[in-house]
Protein backbone atom coordinates (compact mmCIF):
# COMPACT_ATOMS: atom_id res chain seq x y z
CA UNK A 1 0.00 0.00 0.00
CA UNK A 2 2.13 2.45 0.94
CA UNK A 3 4.09 2.75 -2.75
CA UNK A 4 1.02 2.62 -5.06
CA UNK A 5 -1.09 4.74 -2.74
CA UNK A 6 1.74 6.92 -1.22
CA UNK A 7 -0.17 10.51 -2.56
CA UNK A 8 -2.55 9.27 -0.90
CA UNK A 9 -1.04 8.56 2.71
CA UNK A 10 0.93 12.01 2.64
CA UNK A 11 -2.74 13.74 2.69
CA UNK A 12 -3.81 14.25 6.25
CA UNK A 13 -7.40 14.07 6.26
CA UNK A 14 -6.74 10.45 4.31
CA UNK A 15 -3.86 8.77 5.43
CA UNK A 16 -3.83 4.39 5.78
CA UNK A 17 -6.75 5.20 7.47
CA UNK A 18 -8.25 6.42 4.92
CA UNK A 19 -6.42 4.50 1.97
CA UNK A 20 -7.82 1.52 4.17
CA UNK A 21 -11.87 3.21 4.16
CA UNK A 22 -11.08 3.28 0.54
CA UNK A 23 -9.69 -0.50 0.02
CA UNK A 24 -13.00 -1.79 2.10
CA UNK A 25 -15.69 0.14 0.01
CA UNK A 26 -17.90 -0.96 -2.68
CA UNK A 27 -18.99 1.68 -5.60
CA UNK A 28 -21.51 0.83 -8.36
CA UNK A 29 -21.26 3.16 -11.43
CA UNK A 30 -24.87 2.89 -13.55
CA UNK A 31 -23.27 3.69 -17.12
CA UNK A 32 -19.83 3.82 -18.03
CA UNK A 33 -20.45 6.58 -21.12
CA UNK A 34 -19.08 10.13 -20.71
CA UNK A 35 -19.08 10.37 -16.92
CA UNK A 36 -18.94 6.99 -16.10
CA UNK A 37 -15.84 6.16 -18.61
CA UNK A 38 -13.00 8.88 -16.02
CA UNK A 39 -15.35 7.76 -12.98
CA UNK A 40 -14.35 4.20 -13.25
CA UNK A 41 -11.11 5.02 -14.08
CA UNK A 42 -10.33 7.34 -10.82
CA UNK A 43 -12.19 4.52 -8.44
CA UNK A 44 -10.41 1.92 -10.25
CA UNK A 45 -6.76 4.14 -9.65
CA UNK A 46 -7.39 4.99 -6.06
CA UNK A 47 -7.73 1.64 -4.93
CA UNK A 48 -11.72 1.22 -4.49
CA UNK A 49 -11.99 -2.63 -3.42
CA UNK A 50 -14.80 -3.27 -5.12
CA UNK A 51 -16.42 -1.20 -8.26
CA UNK A 52 -19.66 -2.94 -9.86
CA UNK A 53 -20.16 -1.53 -13.13
CA UNK A 54 -23.52 -1.05 -15.32
CA UNK A 55 -24.87 -1.21 -18.43
CA UNK A 56 -25.84 -2.70 -21.38
CA UNK A 57 -24.99 -0.73 -24.76
CA UNK A 58 -22.31 -1.47 -27.26
CA UNK A 59 -19.77 0.83 -28.13
CA UNK A 60 -20.15 3.31 -30.89
CA UNK A 61 -17.82 5.41 -33.00
CA UNK A 62 -19.45 8.55 -31.96
CA UNK A 63 -19.16 7.69 -28.23
CA UNK A 64 -15.23 7.62 -28.81
CA UNK A 65 -15.35 11.51 -28.34
CA UNK A 66 -15.81 11.73 -24.88
CA UNK A 67 -15.80 7.89 -23.31
CA UNK A 68 -11.96 8.03 -23.01
CA UNK A 69 -12.18 4.75 -21.21
CA UNK A 70 -12.82 2.82 -24.68
CA UNK A 71 -10.39 3.03 -27.79
CA UNK A 72 -11.16 2.51 -31.92
CA UNK A 73 -10.66 -1.68 -31.35
CA UNK A 74 -13.45 -1.49 -28.97
CA UNK A 75 -16.52 -0.40 -31.68
CA UNK A 76 -19.49 -2.66 -31.55
CA UNK A 77 -18.33 -4.51 -28.55
CA UNK A 78 -20.13 -4.69 -24.82
CA UNK A 79 -19.29 -1.17 -22.75
CA UNK A 80 -19.54 -3.44 -19.27
CA UNK A 81 -16.71 -6.12 -20.39
CA UNK A 82 -14.61 -3.55 -22.07
CA UNK A 83 -14.44 -1.42 -19.01
CA UNK A 84 -14.46 -4.12 -16.51
CA UNK A 85 -11.22 -5.37 -18.77
CA UNK A 86 -9.86 -1.86 -18.52
CA UNK A 87 -10.05 -1.08 -15.06
CA UNK A 88 -8.59 -4.66 -14.18
CA UNK A 89 -5.69 -3.74 -15.96
CA UNK A 90 -5.38 -0.65 -13.87
CA UNK A 91 -5.43 -2.03 -10.58
CA UNK A 92 -5.39 -6.15 -10.63
CA UNK A 93 -5.64 -5.74 -6.61
CA UNK A 94 -9.95 -4.62 -6.78
CA UNK A 95 -12.64 -6.54 -7.70
CA UNK A 96 -14.85 -5.31 -10.37
CA UNK A 97 -18.16 -6.76 -10.94
CA UNK A 98 -19.95 -6.54 -14.15
CA UNK A 99 -23.90 -6.30 -14.77
CA UNK A 100 -23.93 -6.19 -18.61
CA UNK A 101 -27.88 -5.11 -18.13
CA UNK A 102 -30.42 -2.54 -18.16
CA UNK A 103 -31.49 -1.53 -14.88
CA UNK A 104 -34.81 -1.97 -13.84
CA UNK A 105 -37.32 -1.58 -11.05
CA UNK A 106 -37.38 -5.48 -11.06
CA UNK A 107 -33.53 -5.82 -10.75
CA UNK A 108 -32.26 -1.93 -9.29
CA UNK A 109 -33.08 -2.99 -5.33
CA UNK A 110 -30.57 -6.43 -5.61
CA UNK A 111 -27.74 -4.78 -7.40
CA UNK A 112 -27.73 -1.64 -5.94
CA UNK A 113 -28.02 -3.41 -2.04
CA UNK A 114 -24.77 -4.94 -2.10
CA UNK A 115 -23.08 -1.19 -2.45
CA UNK A 116 -22.12 1.73 -0.29
CA UNK A 117 -22.32 4.38 -2.82
CA UNK A 118 -23.77 4.79 -6.00
CA UNK A 119 -22.81 6.99 -8.97
CA UNK A 120 -25.07 8.04 -11.50
CA UNK A 121 -23.80 8.07 -14.44
CA UNK A 122 -26.67 7.87 -16.79
CA UNK A 123 -28.17 10.12 -19.59
CA UNK A 124 -31.74 9.40 -19.16
CA UNK A 125 -34.57 10.51 -16.65
CA UNK A 126 -36.02 7.07 -16.15
CA UNK A 127 -32.94 5.36 -14.84
CA UNK A 128 -32.09 8.90 -12.95
CA UNK A 129 -35.36 8.44 -11.22
CA UNK A 130 -34.91 4.97 -10.90
CA UNK A 131 -31.72 5.22 -9.37
CA UNK A 132 -32.91 7.71 -6.68
CA UNK A 133 -36.10 5.48 -5.18
CA UNK A 134 -33.70 2.76 -5.07
CA UNK A 135 -31.19 4.71 -2.85
CA UNK A 136 -33.57 6.17 -0.71
CA UNK A 137 -35.43 3.00 -0.02
CA UNK A 138 -32.17 1.25 0.74
CA UNK A 139 -30.63 4.02 2.72
CA UNK A 140 -27.47 4.15 0.37
CA UNK A 141 -25.76 7.76 -0.96
CA UNK A 142 -25.82 8.67 -4.71
CA UNK A 143 -23.74 10.79 -6.53
CA UNK A 144 -25.30 12.88 -9.51
CA UNK A 145 -23.89 13.97 -12.77
CA UNK A 146 -25.45 15.74 -15.77
CA UNK A 147 -24.31 17.00 -18.77
CA UNK A 148 -25.03 18.97 -22.27
CA UNK A 149 -22.94 20.87 -24.47
CA UNK A 150 -20.35 23.34 -23.00
CA UNK A 151 -22.58 22.81 -18.71
CA UNK A 152 -21.71 20.32 -16.09
CA UNK A 153 -23.83 19.56 -12.79
CA UNK A 154 -23.14 17.42 -9.75
CA UNK A 155 -24.62 16.78 -6.64
CA UNK A 156 -24.90 13.97 -3.40
CA UNK A 157 -28.07 13.07 -3.05
CA UNK A 158 -29.74 11.02 -0.52
CA UNK A 159 -26.99 11.29 2.43
CA UNK A 160 -27.97 12.34 5.91
CA UNK A 161 -30.95 14.01 6.46
CA UNK A 162 -30.15 15.66 2.69
CA UNK A 163 -32.08 16.04 0.16
CA UNK A 164 -32.88 13.17 -2.91
CA UNK A 165 -33.25 13.96 -6.46
CA UNK A 166 -36.80 14.26 -6.34
CA UNK A 167 -36.51 16.83 -3.81
CA UNK A 168 -35.11 18.81 -6.80
CA UNK A 169 -37.09 17.86 -9.30
CA UNK A 170 -40.33 15.91 -8.33
CA UNK A 171 -41.85 14.90 -11.90
CA UNK A 172 -39.42 14.52 -15.14
CA UNK A 173 -39.39 17.14 -17.99
CA UNK A 174 -42.09 16.85 -20.32
CA UNK A 175 -41.32 15.15 -23.25
CA UNK A 176 -39.30 17.60 -25.74
CA UNK A 177 -38.19 20.01 -23.55
CA UNK A 178 -34.94 19.20 -22.90
CA UNK A 179 -32.45 17.82 -25.19
CA UNK A 180 -30.37 14.82 -24.65
CA UNK A 181 -26.02 14.63 -25.75
CA UNK A 182 -27.87 13.07 -28.76
CA UNK A 183 -29.93 15.70 -29.94
CA UNK A 184 -28.02 18.72 -28.81
CA UNK A 185 -24.24 17.74 -28.68
CA UNK A 186 -21.55 17.23 -25.28
CA UNK A 187 -18.23 19.08 -25.31
CA UNK A 188 -16.13 15.77 -24.81
CA UNK A 189 -13.42 17.05 -22.04
CA UNK A 190 -16.67 18.42 -19.43
CA UNK A 191 -17.01 14.87 -19.52
CA UNK A 192 -14.03 14.14 -17.48
CA UNK A 193 -14.55 17.05 -15.44
CA UNK A 194 -17.44 16.08 -13.87
CA UNK A 195 -16.73 12.43 -14.07
CA UNK A 196 -14.50 12.75 -12.07
CA UNK A 197 -15.48 15.38 -9.58
CA UNK A 198 -18.37 12.38 -8.77
CA UNK A 199 -15.52 10.11 -8.42
CA UNK A 200 -14.28 12.46 -5.83
CA UNK A 201 -16.88 12.87 -4.45
CA UNK A 202 -17.44 9.26 -3.77
CA UNK A 203 -14.17 8.69 -2.07
CA UNK A 204 -15.15 11.82 0.28
CA UNK A 205 -18.45 9.47 0.73
CA UNK A 206 -16.41 5.84 1.53
CA UNK A 207 -13.78 7.66 3.71
CA UNK A 208 -16.87 9.69 5.91
CA UNK A 209 -15.51 12.84 4.98
CA UNK A 210 -17.33 15.89 4.64
CA UNK A 211 -19.06 16.02 1.55
CA UNK A 212 -19.63 20.00 0.38
CA UNK A 213 -22.32 19.01 -2.44
CA UNK A 214 -24.68 17.49 -0.21
CA UNK A 215 -27.46 20.29 -0.04
CA UNK A 216 -26.36 22.15 -3.09
CA UNK A 217 -25.83 21.64 -6.80
CA UNK A 218 -22.57 22.47 -8.32
CA UNK A 219 -23.25 23.96 -11.86
CA UNK A 220 -19.80 24.09 -14.07
CA UNK A 221 -19.51 26.16 -17.07
CA UNK A 222 -16.73 25.67 -19.57
CA UNK A 223 -17.17 28.27 -21.72
CA UNK A 224 -15.93 30.82 -18.72
CA UNK A 225 -14.57 28.42 -16.19
CA UNK A 226 -16.86 29.34 -13.52
CA UNK A 227 -18.35 26.74 -10.67
CA UNK A 228 -21.47 27.95 -8.64
CA UNK A 229 -23.45 25.78 -5.96
CA UNK A 230 -26.99 26.56 -5.71
CA UNK A 231 -28.46 25.62 -2.47
CA UNK A 232 -31.24 22.76 -2.04
CA UNK A 233 -33.48 21.56 0.42
CA UNK A 234 -35.01 18.19 1.87
CA UNK A 235 -38.77 18.73 0.96
CA UNK A 236 -40.79 17.17 3.36
CA UNK A 237 -43.39 16.57 1.73
CA UNK A 238 -41.33 14.23 -0.64
CA UNK A 239 -43.29 11.53 -2.07
CA UNK A 240 -40.09 8.78 -1.50
CA UNK A 241 -38.05 10.67 0.93
CA UNK A 242 -40.23 12.72 2.71
CA UNK A 243 -42.28 12.41 6.35
CA UNK A 244 -45.20 10.77 5.05
CA UNK A 245 -43.39 8.81 1.62
CA UNK A 246 -46.13 7.45 -0.81
CA UNK A 247 -43.42 5.79 -3.26
CA UNK A 248 -42.77 2.99 -0.64
CA UNK A 249 -42.08 0.73 -4.08
CA UNK A 250 -40.02 0.68 -7.65
CA UNK A 251 -42.49 2.06 -10.49
CA UNK A 252 -42.19 1.60 -14.24
CA UNK A 253 -40.14 4.26 -15.09
CA UNK A 254 -39.81 4.45 -18.98
CA UNK A 255 -43.45 4.79 -19.17
CA UNK A 256 -43.75 7.33 -16.10
CA UNK A 257 -41.33 9.28 -17.37
CA UNK A 258 -42.92 9.33 -21.12
CA UNK A 259 -46.69 9.70 -20.00
CA UNK A 260 -48.24 11.76 -22.69
CA UNK A 261 -51.87 10.91 -24.59
CA UNK A 262 -49.42 11.05 -27.67
CA UNK A 263 -46.25 8.85 -26.45
CA UNK A 264 -46.15 5.01 -26.69
CA UNK A 265 -43.55 2.57 -24.59
CA UNK A 266 -41.50 0.08 -26.16
CA UNK A 267 -43.26 -2.77 -25.35
CA UNK A 268 -46.45 -1.24 -26.48
CA UNK A 269 -44.65 -0.38 -30.28
CA UNK A 270 -43.14 -4.06 -29.82
CA UNK A 271 -46.86 -5.32 -29.80
CA UNK A 272 -47.79 -2.97 -32.72
CA UNK A 273 -45.26 -4.26 -34.94
CA UNK A 274 -46.11 -7.53 -34.22
CA UNK A 275 -49.81 -7.11 -35.02
CA UNK A 276 -48.96 -5.31 -38.14
CA UNK A 277 -46.34 -8.36 -39.51
CA UNK A 278 -49.56 -10.62 -38.76
CA UNK A 279 -52.37 -8.21 -40.42
CA UNK A 280 -54.12 -7.38 -37.29
CA UNK A 281 -53.45 -3.51 -37.66
CA UNK A 282 -51.70 -0.72 -39.89
CA UNK A 283 -49.64 1.82 -38.97
CA UNK A 284 -46.90 4.05 -40.45
CA UNK A 285 -43.61 4.36 -38.19
CA UNK A 286 -41.71 6.93 -39.35
CA UNK A 287 -37.75 7.52 -38.36
CA UNK A 288 -36.86 11.46 -38.36
CA UNK A 289 -33.11 11.29 -37.66
CA UNK A 290 -31.27 13.00 -40.24
CA UNK A 291 -29.21 10.67 -43.07
CA UNK A 292 -26.40 10.20 -41.35
CA UNK A 293 -27.96 8.87 -37.79
CA UNK A 294 -28.95 6.31 -39.99
CA UNK A 295 -25.97 4.62 -40.38
CA UNK A 296 -26.46 3.35 -36.63
CA UNK A 297 -29.57 1.38 -38.05
CA UNK A 298 -33.24 1.81 -38.16
CA UNK A 299 -36.03 0.30 -36.12
CA UNK A 300 -37.24 -2.94 -38.13
CA UNK A 301 -40.18 -1.95 -40.47
CA UNK A 302 -39.73 1.75 -40.31
CA UNK A 303 -39.73 4.45 -43.17
CA UNK A 304 -37.18 7.34 -43.22
CA UNK A 305 -38.17 11.22 -43.43
CA UNK A 306 -35.48 13.72 -41.88
CA UNK A 307 -37.12 16.24 -39.66
CA UNK A 308 -34.82 19.00 -41.74
CA UNK A 309 -37.19 18.10 -44.71
CA UNK A 310 -39.75 19.39 -42.91
CA UNK A 311 -39.44 23.56 -42.54
CA UNK A 312 -43.32 24.63 -41.77
CA UNK A 313 -45.98 23.06 -39.57
CA UNK A 314 -48.12 23.44 -43.61
CA UNK A 315 -45.25 21.30 -45.14
CA UNK A 316 -44.92 19.23 -42.55
CA UNK A 317 -48.33 18.24 -42.38
CA UNK A 318 -48.75 17.58 -46.64
CA UNK A 319 -45.58 16.13 -46.45
CA UNK A 320 -46.37 13.39 -43.73
CA UNK A 321 -50.11 13.31 -45.31
CA UNK A 322 -48.35 12.57 -49.23
CA UNK A 323 -45.59 9.88 -47.51
CA UNK A 324 -47.70 8.42 -44.96
CA UNK A 325 -51.13 8.57 -46.00
CA UNK A 326 -54.27 8.85 -43.33
CA UNK A 327 -53.57 6.56 -41.20
CA UNK A 328 -52.34 6.21 -37.48
CA UNK A 329 -48.07 7.49 -37.48
CA UNK A 330 -45.42 6.79 -34.99
CA UNK A 331 -42.52 9.10 -34.99
CA UNK A 332 -38.70 8.21 -33.47
CA UNK A 333 -35.54 9.72 -33.54
CA UNK A 334 -32.37 9.04 -31.44
CA UNK A 335 -33.87 10.11 -27.84
CA UNK A 336 -37.11 11.11 -28.14
CA UNK A 337 -36.76 15.05 -27.98
CA UNK A 338 -37.41 16.21 -31.79
CA UNK A 339 -39.91 13.61 -32.23
CA UNK A 340 -41.49 15.52 -28.81
CA UNK A 341 -41.10 18.45 -30.94
CA UNK A 342 -42.73 17.78 -33.96
CA UNK A 343 -45.52 15.93 -32.48
CA UNK A 344 -46.42 19.01 -30.46
CA UNK A 345 -46.58 20.75 -33.78
CA UNK A 346 -48.57 18.25 -35.67
CA UNK A 347 -51.35 18.52 -32.60
CA UNK A 348 -51.33 21.95 -32.24
CA UNK A 349 -52.17 22.32 -35.98
CA UNK A 350 -54.97 19.28 -35.45
CA UNK A 351 -53.11 16.44 -37.25
CA UNK A 352 -54.85 13.37 -35.77
CA UNK A 353 -53.88 9.91 -34.68
CA UNK A 354 -49.89 10.73 -34.38
CA UNK A 355 -47.69 9.75 -31.46
CA UNK A 356 -44.16 8.91 -30.44
CA UNK A 357 -41.84 6.55 -29.44
CA UNK A 358 -39.90 8.48 -26.59
CA UNK A 359 -37.02 5.97 -26.14
CA UNK A 360 -35.94 6.59 -29.93
CA UNK A 361 -33.52 4.49 -31.54
CA UNK A 362 -31.04 4.98 -28.28
CA UNK A 363 -33.63 2.90 -26.26
CA UNK A 364 -34.54 0.93 -29.08
CA UNK A 365 -30.68 0.01 -30.05
CA UNK A 366 -29.46 -0.93 -26.19
CA UNK A 367 -32.01 -3.63 -25.31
Amino acid sequence: MSNRYSRHLRIPEIGERGQQLIADSRVLVVGSGGLGSPALLYLAAAGVGVIGIVDHDLVDISNLQRQVIFNEDSVGLSKTDLAAQRIRELNSTIEVRAYDTLLTRDNALKILSDFDVVIDATDNFATRYLINDACVLLGIPYVWGSILRFDGQISVFGHGNGPCYRCVFPQPPEPGTVPSCADAGVIGSICGVIGSMQATAALALVMGLHSPLAGSIGVFNALDMSFDKVPIHRNPECMVCGDTPTLTELIDYPEWCSASDHSIPRRELQQLLRERDSGATDFVLVDIREVAETHLGMIPGAIHLPMSELQTVDQLDAHIQKVCGPGDIIFYCASGYRSAILIRALTDAGLPNVRHYPGGFSEWSSV
